[in-house]
C-alpha cells in the first residue's frame, strides 16, 4: 500500500498546477493588481508560511528560484498540451495571461528533459 504523504500515488498528480501562476496572474490583473502583488503571494508569503527564508525572494543568498513569464501574452488552455497524469483542468477553454517561458530552480535552467533536481527541504528553526 503506498504511503499517505506519497504525491507520485495521486490519482491526477496535481491537477491545473501547470496553470496556475497563469490563473492567478490572469485575475489579479483583471483586479487591478500587479507583478509585485503576485510575487508576495505565490513566492515570498508561501515560503515563509513554511519557514523557508530560501525560498521566495531574490536576495543574495537564497536559492535562483525563478521563472520568465510574458506577462500580457494570452493563451487558451488546451487539454492537449497539460502536462500533468490525467488532463483534468478547470481552465481548458479558457484565455488566461502569462506564458511561462523559463523556469530556473536553484540557479539551473530546466526543460521538459531534465533530470529532477528536486530535493527535501527543512523548515528553518523558528
Amino acid at each position: 500500500m503506498p504511503a499517505a504523504n506519497d504525491f507520485s500515488t495521486a490519482w491526477a498528480g496535481i491537477s491545473s498546477l501547470q496553470v496556475a501562476l497563469p490563473a492567478a496572474w490572469t485575475a489579479a490583473r483583471a483586479r487591478g493588481f500587479r507583478l509585485t502583488d503576485l510575487v508576495r503571494w505565490m513566492a515570498e508569503a508561501p515560503a515563509d508560511l513554511a519557514g523557508l527564508p530560501a525560498k521566495g525572494r531574490i536576495v543574495v543568498g537564497a536559492d535562483a528560484d525563478l521563472c520568465v513569464m510574458a506577462p500580457e501574452e494570452p493563451f487558451v488552455v488546451d487539454r492537449s498540451c497539460l502536462l500533468h497524469r490525467h488532463p483534468v483542468c478547470p481552465y481548458v477553454g479558457n484565455e488566461l495571461f502569462g506564458i511561462v517561458r523559463a523556469t530556473m530552480l536553484r540557479g539551473h535552467w530546466l526543460d521538459a528533459n531534465s533530470s529532477p533536481l528536486g530535493r527535501l527541504v527543512r523548515r528553518s528553526a523558528a
